[in-house]
């Protein structure tokens, strides 16, 4: 069995975003043509996380990503290399979920509507939203895709990085985020077992589960072991299609 590729972001609360990739592979190139990366300026200084395109004109991110001149860059596969493939667009609005608490990052979800319409092409598609209460049950082995390091040494990879993770039952990140986690709006992901060294990266890819985006990636451990937490995006569902009818 191909060792896993581990992506993940392990930082306490309210500090978020910083992951890691164990012994990764590149993606395909445009094999998730829904992935989107996105930059933005966080006190003066760069910052970048991922996201998923979720209509031609919309991309669901974390809370926690938002800035000043947000861009995004779709149908991206090394990001230092702007491609015909490539559709970097700016974002009109940030729509934060109205519950965000930036101190634990509860409801740490965000809608991006960019002031163009994405042209659909081999490199660049919507990923469809879950249905109702459609869940992810434990054992599940769901992926992720994002940019981060490779190893302690390396830099951050230009280039898409592919990870499987498996969802694990909700008393694992109860045990490790006892003041935080809450099962309703969140996803415990990643086996503590699987992982024996961390590396710092900065990737925060999209959870998708069986062709679906159902989770947005928010925090871990100060230590950067698994487990980490995702938002549940089936909970999200009522805000995430009546804020996307607003615009």
């Amino acid at each position: 069995m191909r060792p896993l590729l581990l992506l993940l972001a392990f930082l306490l609360p309210p500090e978020a975003g910083t992951e890691n990739i164990i012994r990764g592979h590149e993606a395909k190139p445009h094999s998730r043509p829904y992935t989107v990366f996105v930059q933005f300026l966080l006190e003066n200084k760069k910052k970048r996380c991922g996201g998923v395109l979720v209509l031609e004109d919309f991309v669901l991110t974390a809370a926690h990503c938002r800035g000043r001149v947000i861009n995004v860059s779709l149908g991206a596969y090394n990001i230092q290399k702007q491609g015909k493939t490539q559709q970097v667009m700016t974002v009109r609005q940030a729509i934060c979920h109205p519950d965000y608490n930036p101190k634990n990052l509860s409801y740490d979800i965000m809608l991006l509507k960019i002031r163009e319409q994405a042209k659909q092409t081999t490199a660049v598609r919507p990923l469809s939203l879950p249905r109702g209460k459609a869940q992810v049950n434990p054992r599940q082995v769901c992926s992720v895709a994002g940019w981060g390091k490779v190893s302690p040494a390396d830099r951050v990879s230009d280039t898409l990085q592919d990870v499987e993770l498996t969802v694990q039952k909700d008393h694992e990140c109860y045990s490790h985020f006892t003041h935080h986690y809450n099962q309703a709006p969140q996803i415990c992901v990643g086996d503590p077992k699987m992982m024996n060294n961390s590396f710092k990266g900065d990737s925060r890819g999209p959870l998708i589960c069986n062709k679906l985006i159902q989770g947005i990636f928010s925090y871990g451990q100060n230590n950067r072991t698994p487990p980490g937490v995702f938002m549940k995006v089936s909970h999200f569902l009522p805000w995430i299609k009546s804020t996307m009818k607003s615009f």
